[in-house]
């Protein structure tokens, strides 16, 4: 058994890791990307989310691979 598989939700990492989000967020799409990535790795502490380590992978995967790509408006 994973590390994640039995995880507890936990408000108050939730609120670290999206307030971390929301302060790295700026201009740079650096930023963006990473704020994005923070917020769904809180997702995974979220009681309210029904989600998985690997549909987190998946999104960061997507997330890294639209950078690499030029962007959602290429």
């Amino acid at each position: 058994m994973s590390d994640f598989e039995d995880r507890d939700p936990d408000p108050e990492r939730v609120r670290l890791l999206r307030e971390t989000a929301d302060d790295l967020r700026s201009e740079s799409s650096e930023s963006k990307q990473l704020a994005a990535i923070l917020y769904r790795v809180s997702d995974l502490y979220n009681a309210d989310e029904e989600t998985d380590p690997q549909e987190i992978y998946i999104a960061v995967r997507n997330i890294l691979n639209v950078k690499e790509s030029g962007g959602l408006g290429r």
